[in-house]
């Protein structure tokens, strides 16, 4: 009867340590990084929970800068300015998004918005957390408004030069 006494007490000795070396592996194993589809889903829950802190987490450095500089034009906080420029509208419940592309450290996300369009959300990698780079966002809606501009300049000195060509009386 001893041998089968010390033999359960073996595998329970045995079954003890293997429990402790897979559980010391669980807590010693680093959660990876969240993608940047990851990220933006923990900052609509965000928004919907009203959380301004995580929401400011979420965001590059220089969102921030530029929300701090948008909060003192304006005499507001920067909370003011980060609940309200959220990247969808308030009134919008369901949250569509494909088109994740990671290239190095910038990402993109495609959202769609309340008016049925795809709007690209720009990501930068700011030690090693994907943040939405919404500063990154407003440089690429400028730039895409004079680019407008200057093709709308474009047409309308062509239309100029039409309109000279008709109404200049030939020699």
């Amino acid at each position: 009867m001893k041998p089968f006494g010390l033999v359960k007490m073996r595998f329970c000795l045995l079954l003890f340590c293997l429990t402790l070396t897979f559980g010391a592996n669980g807590c010693s194993k680093e959660d990876s990084p969240a993608t940047p589809l990851e990220t933006f889903k923990t900052y609509t829950k965000a928004i919907n929970q009203k959380d301004t802190t995580t929401m400011k987490l979420l965001l590059s450095s220089e969102s921030i800068k530029m929300h701090e500089q948008e909060a003192r034009a304006q005499n507001l906080t920067v909370d003011d300015i980060v609940k309200r420029e959220t990247l969808f509208s308030e009134g919008q419940r369901k949250v569509e998004f494909r088109g994740e592309k990671i290239e190095g450290d910038k990402a993109t996300l495609e959202v769609k918005t309340s008016y049925g369009t795809w709007e690209t959300v720009p990501f930068v990698r700011e030690d090693s957390v994907w943040k939405i780079d919404k500063k990154g966002y407003a440089d690429r809606f400028i730039q895409d408004i004079e680019q407008e501009n200057q093709r709308v300049d474009e047409m309308m000195n062509q239309d100029r030069q039409q309109l000279d060509a008709i109404t200049t009386p030939s020699p």
